[in-house]
């Protein structure tokens, strides 16, 4: 067989859907069937040792399956959306289809559109730290709706400073229109979505923290506290993981931790939704109800690809 023709114009299956929805199980049952590769789109997965708080792919669910886009960092270094980018390269140059399954917008975006915006200049990041240290997040937040209404709902982690100052940057040098998000240009076509209403997800959502509990999130968070005693900014605030230090630091309790992660997830798979509802046309199914309804939401996948084909993707990045 030839080398894929790197030049040539990538195309992928693209599954997306609020956390939660059983996008892994989904994704790597799909792989199996079409003899494809899953890149994770999900920003929490590219840390090592970080497995049981983000929910990772299990070995049963891995088997005989390839994945991207996860373990590519330590909790100790930052990681960019660029950075992602150019790691996904990999998984299409294999040759094989490519399923592309997560959550994180950021990723989804620059994955479709690829990252065109200039890297910015040191006077526009020497005024947002400036904002940052003086204001903390709301300065970031308050000056970015000020240049563009609306734009800090495009952040799928609205409370992560680097992103917010990112996105301050991006608006300062007039690479963002100052109106409501718009949709993605890029993609052509719907692309598959796994959801559940609200409350059914608000109760899956319960059932995976204590799970992620009964796993050992607290003695994986201690461990990597000892081997990393300095994590970055986004995966130090990682959902479950700023909890579950909170309570080995003696702060909060156990079941005040679980209702705060309870709390916060249910915000990020808001926005998520909100976030696949403005910027993508996704057509949407019910995700598993359980490991033996996995088929089932797979087959339901399967029928909205069959409708649309593929969706046209890029790898141009940028490093910032």
């Amino acid at each position: 067989m030839n080398a894929p023709d790197k030049s040539a114009s990538r195309e992928a299956w693209i599954l997306v859907g609020p956390t939660a929805t059983g996008k892994t199980a989904v994704s790597c049952e799909l792989a199996r069937r079409l003899d494809a590769v899953v890149l994770s789109a999900d920003s929490m997965l590219v840390y090592k040792g970080m497995d049981v708080g983000t929910a990772k792919p299990t070995p049963s669910e891995l088997e005989n399956v390839s994945i991207f886009g996860i373990n590519l960092v330590p909790p100790s270094e930052s990681f960019s959306t660029g950075r992602w980018l150019e790691s996904a390269a990999a998984a299409f140059e294999t040759g094989r289809d490519v399923i592309v399954a997560g959550g994180t917008g950021l990723y989804v975006n620059a994955l479709i559109n690829g990252i065109n915006a200039p890297p910015a200049t040191a006077a526009a990041r020497s005024a947002t730290a400036a904002l940052f240290e003086i204001g903390g997040v709301e300065a970031l937040r308050m000056r970015a709706e000020e240049l563009a209404p609306g734009s800090v709902s495009t952040l799928d982690d609205p409370d992560n400073p680097r992103r917010l100052m990112r996105l301050v940057e991006k608006l300062m040098a007039g690479v963002v229109a100052p109106d409501a998000p718009q949709r993605l240009a890029g993609c052509g076509c719907p692309v598959a979505g796994l959801d559940f209403p609200a409350a059914a997800l608000a109760t899956r959502i319960e059932a995976r923290i204590l799970k992620m509990f009964e796993d050992g999130l607290l003695k994986e968070v201690a461990e990597l506290r000892r081997e990393y005693p300095g994590f970055s900014q986004t995966a130090g605030k990682g959902i479950g993981y700023a909890e579950a230090a909170a309570v080995l630091d003696g702060r909060i309790d156990y079941k005040e931790a679980i209702q705060m992660i309870a709390a916060r997830t249910r915000r990020l798979a808001k926005r998520q939704r909100t976030w696949f509802r403005h910027q993508l046309d996704v057509e949407w199914v019910r995700g598993p109800e359980n490991e033996h309804d996995v088929a089932r939401a797979a087959d339901d996948v399967m029928e909205v690809w069959k409708r649309h084909g593929k969706s046209k993707i890029s790898t141009r990045g940028e490093c910032s």
